[in-house]
């Protein structure tokens, strides 16, 4: 039996969003016959100076995403730390990288989820999954969140938001992943994945 695969691709500088990627992989591989690719994106310089293409896998980690991952997946999650409410720059270089993608409809039709991490409560996590969902609609995928008949999402004091899977970190990174985080992430996981096997019967 073909197996799907659903693709979490994400950026993560500190580790708390590839901890949180790893936790909705989980919950991709919850549902029968379908399994997370995960891969992430390389750093990008800040002065103008031309990036080398990076090697295909970094020193340490999941592999560096391929365009041939986008036109393979049957579903992508899409997560990134906040940079003042928005997404960090390597993901969003990436993102903008995809003209030809767009142009074919690689993505179309796919549904897609979108998780983030930040340092405090009010560090712009919404604001950065919304700006997140706002390329996928560009590219014509089905946009999920975490539907209010998961309890946690009214019971969490951490993060976890129905607009996609959130972690607080603190403001030193000294807060480990809360179970209602995980468990959010993991349930976002297997709504992504329920959705793609529908859309694909």
């Amino acid at each position: 039996m073909h197996t799907m695969e659903i693709l979490v691709l994400y950026y993560s500088r500190n580790g708390h969003t590839a901890e949180l990627a790893r936790h909705l992989a989980r919950g991709v591989e919850e549902i029968a016959g379908v399994s997370a690719r995960i891969r992430t994106v390389p750093p990008v310089r800040t002065g103008l100076e031309p990036e080398p293409l990076p090697a295909p896998v970094p020193d340490s980690g999941p592999p560096y995403v391929a365009r041939a991952d986008l036109a393979e997946c049957a579903a992508l999650a899409l997560g990134s730390p906040t940079r003042f409410g928005n997404m960090a720059a390597p993901l969003k270089y990436f993102i903008d990288g995809l003209a030809s993608e767009w142009a074919s409809g690689t993505l179309v039709g796919k549904p897609a989820a979108v998780f983030t991490s930040t340092a405090t409560f009010h560090g712009g996590q919404e604001a950065t999954l919304l700006s997140m969902m706002i390329p996928l609609l560009h590219h014509g995928m089905v946009v999920l969140g975490i539907p209010y008949t998961e309890p946690r999402l009214t019971a969490t004091t951490s993060g976890g938001t129905p607009y996609g899977a959130s972690h607080v970190s603190g403001a030193r990174g000294e807060r480990t992943i809360s179970d209602d985080e995980r468990e959010l992430a993991r349930a976002l996981g297997r709504r992504l994945a329920e959705v793609a096997v529908k859309l694909a019967a």
